[in-house]
């Protein structure tokens, strides 16, 4: 059976988990500040801009929406096609999320969707950059502008997207990234948050860890502080060495697993192009790190579609369920009005991509498609 997703722990990886291991000290240290060091690199950050590792991508969206000032009664407008950690980030703040439609073409939000549903309670519009592709963020920001909300980028997917000739999370306002077990750079779990000024990242590093206001100093030399004061909240969200030294050992190759990507999605669009009942991104991936590669099989027969390929040994995933279709979420604002979330949210499957997918894998996947299709 051919997966969904597989991660690439090659013997640089490896060796890099059994140094971590070696040195002892398991807790958040020196490869922590490592990995945050070569990854503000690699996003060529902007100055001013700091990037502090978390322990997991639903966490960097918790600190980000925190430093936004979400709170209790507070609105986060969202696409409603989004991953379910972003709306528990959401209630792990006392907010609500207000479902906004999605773009037909990057599968984005919708910004005249979100125009509709700016109340007196929002404080945040979420653009999430689905499988890499930047979503409409020129008009995501304008749109924030003009009703005085924060932005918060979901780059979760797009770790080396570039837009505009910049890394995406590289300016703007705050951006998020994840580094679980499946994304194309794996710390096993991780993510990141980046914040615009110093000033708001000195609100994220006590808060990633239990609120103690040990100077960074200290908690990067492998070492801890047995002094120390707690002025606020604080949560269990800091990255492990461990974890942050995989991680290192990933970020040196990520070029190669963009570039790999890149091309096997490239090779499913032009495969895939003319067969009829299916619909394959819009985008030709100049630029794209692309997480997952996702089509929507039309007319209703996804699930019988997903049965066929899995008879033909290919794995298919669905990223993802729609949030206003989730029983806790069913109350809220804006789930009448999604009808492109609601149409696409019952045709996505993602078809199996990884960094280094063996010669014929790619084209095993298109023979199963067609042979459903063509019969």
């Amino acid at each position: 059976m051919l997966p969904v997703f597989k991660p690439h722990i090659d013997e640089e990886t490896q060796q890099a988990a059994r140094e971590a291991l070696e040195l002892g000290w398991l807790g958040m240290g020196s490869y922590v500040q490592s990995f945050e060091e070569e990854l503000s690199r690699f996003l060529e950050l902007e100055p001013g801009r700091r990037l502090i590792a978390v322990n997991t991508g639903t966490s960097a969206l918790h600190l980000a929406l925190l430093v936004a000032g979400v709170g209790p009664g507070d609105e986060v407008i969202t696409p409603a096609l989004n991953n379910v950690g972003d709306f528990q980030a959401i209630g792990l703040c006392g907010a609500r999320p207000v479902f906004a439609d999605i773009r037909e073409d990057d599968l984005g939000i919708d910004v005249d969707s979100a125009e509709r549903l700016v109340g007196p309670r929002a404080k945040v519009v979420v653009a999430l950059h689905y499988m890499g592709i930047p979503c409409d963020i020129e008009r995501v920001y304008a749109f924030a502008e003009a009703h005085g909300l924060r932005v918060i980028e979901d780059a979760a997917h797009a770790v080396g997207t570039r837009h505009g000739g910049r890394p995406i999370g590289s300016s703007g306002d705050l951006a998020c990234f994840s580094f679980d077990a499946i994304k194309t750079l794996t710390c096993i779990d991780g993510g990141a948050v980046v914040t615009p000024t110093p000033e708001e990242a000195e609100q994220v590093y006590p808060a990633r860890l239990l609120g103690m206001t040990q100077p960074n100093e200290r908690l990067y030399s492998n070492n801890r502080a047995y002094s120390f004061d707690v002025l606020g909240q604080g949560f269990r969200y800091h990255l492990a060495n461990l974890h942050a030294s995989i991680g290192l050992s990933q970020l040196r190759r990520l070029p190669e697993f963009i570039a790999n990507r890149r091309r096997y999605a490239r090779a499913y669009n032009e495969a895939l192009a003319g067969v009829d009942g299916i619909v394959t991104p819009r985008s030709d991936f100049e630029d794209v790190s692309v997480f997952h590669y996702v089509v929507r099989v039309l007319d209703g027969r996804r699930e019988e579609f997903r049965r066929h390929l899995s008879d033909q040994g290919v794995d298919t995933g669905i990223h993802w369920i729609p949030g206003h279709w989730l029983s806790w979420l069913e109350g809220c604002r804006g789930t009448d009005r999604v009808p492109v979330a609601d149409r696409v949210g019952s045709e996505i499957v993602t078809l199996p991509l990884w960094s280094f997918m063996e010669d014929g894998e790619v084209d095993r996947v298109v023979a199963a498609i067609r042979s459903f299709f063509e019969g």
